[in-house]
C-alpha cells in the first residue's frame, strides 16, 4: 500500500521477463524514483524482517538499493522476488561476502554486489565508459566508494548544471536525492532495464 499512495497510481502491468522498450516503461520507473525525494528522508542500513513478496521497510527511510527496488515496482518487477528466487537456484553465483549459506530473502535484494550480479545473470549488463552521453535515463549504475562500500543509482531525464552529465538519483545518507555524481567515484557496473527505443 505504500508503494501505490507514494506513486499515485504508477504501478504497471509489463511483466519481468518483457521489458519490451516503450518509453512509458522507463518514465513510469523515472517517477517512481523521483518521487521517492523527500518522502524517503534517511538511510537506515539496518536488518528487517520483512513480507515477502512486496516486502518494503517504512517509506521514509532506506538505503541506496531500495531507490531502485521501489522504482522497479513500478514497472512490476520485485527485486526480492527475483533475487531470492534465483538466489535460492543458483546460491554459488552470488557473491560470498556475509558468511551466510543460503538465500535470505529479507536482505539479499538490499545488497548492492548482490543486484549487480542479478543484472548481469539477467543479460542487462552495459559497458561501463567514461562518456556520459552512454548513460540513459533509467539505466542503473553502481560505485565503489573511498572507503570500500558499494553504492547504486538510477540516471536521471534531469541534467547537470552545465548540461553535460545526467542526475543521480540515490540515497547515500541524507536521503534519496537527484545530484550531480555519474562520476564521483570509480563505476563498477551499468545496467539497463529497458532496451532503447528504436528509432521512428
Amino acid at each position: 500500500m505504500v508503494i501505490a499512495r507514494l506513486l499515485g497510481g504508477l504501478l504497471g502491468t509489463f511483466g519481468l521477463l518483457q521489458p519490451l522498450a516503450a518509453a512509458s516503461d522507463v518514465e513510469r520507473l523515472l517517477a517512481a524514483a523521483i518521487g521517492q525525494i523527500g518522502v524517503t528522508t534517511s538511510y537506515d542500513p539496518a536488518y528487517v524482517r520483512l513480507a515477502y513478496p512486496g516486502g518494503d521497510v517504512p517509506i521514509e527511510r532506506g538505503v541506496c538499493s531500495d531507490v531502485i527496488i521501489r522504482a522497479m515496482r513500478a514497472v512490476d518487477v520485485d527485486l526480492q522476488r527475483e533475487v531470492h528466487t534465483d538466489m535460492s537456484a543458483h546460491f554459488s553465483a552470488y557473491p560470498a561476502l556475509w558468511g551466510l549459506e543460503r538465500a535470505d530473502r529479507n536482505i539479499d535484494h538490499r545488497r548492492v554486489a548482490n543486484l549487480e550480479t542479478w543484472f548481469v545473470r539477467q543479460g542487462r549488463s552495459m559497458p561501463v565508459s567514461s562518456v556520459a552521453s552512454e548513460y540513459q535515463a533509467g539505466d542503473f549504475v553502481s560505485w565503489q566508494l573511498q572507503d570500500g562500500l558499494l553504492h547504486i543509482g538510477i540516471v536521471a531525464a534531469q541534467r547537470s548544471a552545465d548540461r553535460l552529465r545526467p542526475l543521480i538519483i540515490h540515497n547515500i545518507g541524507a536521503g534519496v536525492r537527484a545530484e550531480d555524481l555519474l562520476f564521483a567515484w570509480p563505476i563498477r557496473g551499468h545496467y539497463r532495464w529497458f532496451p532503447a527505443a528504436a528509432s521512428p
